[in-house]
């Protein structure tokens, strides 16, 4: 590990015993139990942000952005809980893009494409830019078999230069389905030599 990273694990560190320090005195403080929740999570300790953001959300059962990153948390290893937290999250704040986001992936996994489309509209019309949120709503468009709106979303993607290699791939995959081969192969040429892994069987 780097200086800057020591230093940056021994600011964590600290940040972590303070919190546990003021929550001696302040239990049923929700931002602080949510506040620890991230710094765990940033400490990559899953275990204790789980159940940090669970006591968050004991203490303020609105706090949506607590049900966002236990969503989040979930995604891999309990995706049911995942799904939940997210909806839960939404039925507070209906404008929160990473919840979109997090159930964008979760309906992909599920082989739920059209779903997956929905959430991922509202995400990246919530969080323009986002190269996470326009990978999960091309990905979806291509599993809805929505080709088109692919290609235009990709083109548009390039145009803003946002997550430019995975665009390119993705607008080759959705124009080789429209039988347009050799526009495809520009565009997976052209993501490759943007240094995107392309592999394609």
């Amino acid at each position: 590990m780097t200086n800057t990273g020591h230093e940056s694990n021994a600011k964590l560190n600290l940040y972590i015993k303070f919190l546990k320090e003021q929550l001696a005195f302040e239990p049923q403080s929700a931002a602080l139990h949510y506040n620890l929740g991230l710094a765990y999570s940033h400490k990559a300790l899953p275990a204790e942000a789980i159940s940090e953001f669970k006591q968050a959300i004991e203490c303020d059962p609105n706090l949506a952005e607590a049900y966002v990153n236990l969503g989040g948390l979930y995604a891999e290893t309990e995706p049911e809980k995942s799904m939940e937290a997210n909806l839960k999250a939404l039925a507070i704040n209906p404008d929160l893009g990473p919840a979109h986001s997090n159930l964008a992936f979760g309906y992909l996994r599920d082989g739920n494409p059209d779903q997956a489309v929905i959430h991922g509209q509202k995400a990246l019309e919530l969080m323009p830019g986002s190269p996470r949120a326009y990978q999960l709503l091309a990905a979806a468009l291509i599993g809805a078999g929505r080709f088109e709106a692919c290609v235009q979303l990709s083109k548009d993607m390039i145009k803003q230069s946002v997550s430019t290699g995975a665009a390119h791939f993705n607008l080759s995959i959705a124009l080789r389905a429209m039988g347009r081969d050799e526009e495809a192969d520009e565009h997976s040429q052209a993501a490759a030599q943007l240094g995107y892994q392309v592999n394609q069987n």
